[in-house]
């Protein structure tokens, strides 16, 4: 028998050891300043209005009723996902009072990003909701399998009088957006359950055209909840209510104004906000300071999501990275912001053979792209080029060109040699 990988000491052993302390000089609650975290009403600010929407949309569900479904669309952090979990946690407890059958399943299709994946999420959390004792294969089988889990026969949901379903970044599924959507908002009617179910999806693109086709459109309401991007003054009010998460006379003057005015400088971008108070909190505890000074914020701002994607483009291979300066070419210089791979690789050809004098072939420049998706420096969807064009794989920026190709070749001969060779070639 093998031995454990991961020994845990005897209590008599950890008597000494300074990480049983759980004492801190800075942070009393620290998941105050988790984005994920989902706070009570009276800290939420500047969305009282997208709060009544989507109120609206759901309360019947919590008093038997069918509820309806909706969009809600805004960048990223301006509060959908929040909102969207806020409202409907609130609505599960008034079920309760109610006594009420009310299931609620949220689903992140960043990471579950294809029908199946997505499929499966929503039946395991039904599931655990329901009845955590009913099997349901992990793998090995079909979206329809998970579907037929929640409403065939004695299907989970055949318990519940409502479900409500939170599809995040619901354009992550690509093509598989419609059939789901479709599944969805039509086993209703189709008499597969007596429950209603409703869906509130979420995109972080509010130009999003991929949103449900003419088979679901009528299941959801006619206007889209647009959420807006904070402004400082609310990005400010938002790290008020949550100064709490550090310990009393722990934030200096002028702290939280100064990590709000950095976050509304990208979108008003309440992530960013926490983020950078919550790094700055950190950097304190490190230096073993008893305070969070402006220079904490300061240097929590260098450490932002940009220049750490900044770091990761620079460690990148360096034919990965001519791969990525040919797209933050093209986006910069072209009217579109997405680029199939056959565009990015004629781009690649010219940048490669000025610096590296050979390029690499149109599979393995495939390869390298589809790698810039992980650390979310670009985004990579499969696509159908319509009627006699067949299927391909597009590529999108996610971050300023200008930056981006200055990461990606940091010789300033480099640079020009390339600019020169690309604005007299066809491209």
């Amino acid at each position: 028998m093998g031995t454990d990988p991961i020994p845990t000491p005897s209590i008599e052993e950890l008597q000494d050891d300074p990480m049983a302390d759980g004492t801190t000089s800075i942070f009393r609650r620290r998941e105050l300043l988790r984005p994920q975290h989902v706070p009570q009403k009276d800290r939420i600010v500047g969305r009282d209005r997208e709060i009544e929407t989507v109120e609206a949309l759901l309360k019947p569900a919590a008093f038997g009723d069918p509820p309806e479904s909706g969009f809600l669309f805004g960048k990223t952090g301006t509060g959908k996902s929040l909102v969207a979990k806020h409202v409907t946690g609130r609505a599960r407890g008034i079920a309760q009072m109610q006594e009420t059958d009310l299931t609620a399943a949220y689903v992140d299709c960043d990471q579950y990003n294809t029908e199946t994946r997505a499929a499966r999420k929503m039946a395991f959390e039904v599931r655990d909701a329901i009845d955590p004792d009913r099997y349901i294969p992990k793998d090995g089988v079909g979206a329809s399998r998970y579907y037929d889990a929640l409403w065939d026969g004695d299907g989970l949901l055949h318990d519940s009088d409502s479900l409500i379903v939170i599809l995040d970044e619901i354009d992550k599924l690509g093509d598989d957006t419609a059939e789901i959507l479709s599944k969805l908002s039509r086993s209703e009617e189709a008499g597969k359950t007596g429950c209603y179910i409703a869906v509130v999806a979420i995109s972080n693109k509010t130009d999003y055209t991929d949103a449900p086709d003419e088979r679901v459109a009528s299941s959801f309401q006619d206007d889209p909840i647009i959420f807006p991007p904070y402004d400082a003054t609310q990005l400010q009010a938002i790290l008020e209510r949550r100064k709490d998460a550090f310990k009393d006379g722990v934030l200096e003057p002028g702290v939280i104004e100064l990590a709000s005015a950095l976050a509304a400088r990208d979108h008003g971008d309440a992530r960013r906000a926490l983020d950078i108070l919550r790094s700055a909190g950190k950097l304190a505890e490190k230096d073993g300071s008893e305070r969070v000074t402006e220079d904490h914020v300061r240097k929590a701002d260098e450490y932002s999501d940009l220049n750490r994607s900044i770091q990761v483009i620079k460690n990148g291979t360096p034919h990965s990275r001519y791969a990525l300066y040919a797209l933050a070419y093209l986006t910069k210089s072209k009217l579109s912001d997405s680029f199939s791979t056959g565009e990015v690789y004629d781009t690649y050809c010219v940048i490669a053979d000025v610096v590296a004098g050979e390029s690499l072939t149109h599979q393995r420049v495939l390869d390298l792209m589809k790698k810039w998706t992980l650390p979310e420096i670009t985004e990579s969807r499969h696509t159908g080029g319509g009627k006699g064009q067949g299927s391909y794989r597009t590529h999108r920026l996610l971050h300023d060109p200008d930056v981006v190709m200055s990461a990606c070749l940091e010789s300033t001969s480099d640079q020009r040699n390339v600019l020169d060779a690309l604005s007299e070639s066809s491209i």
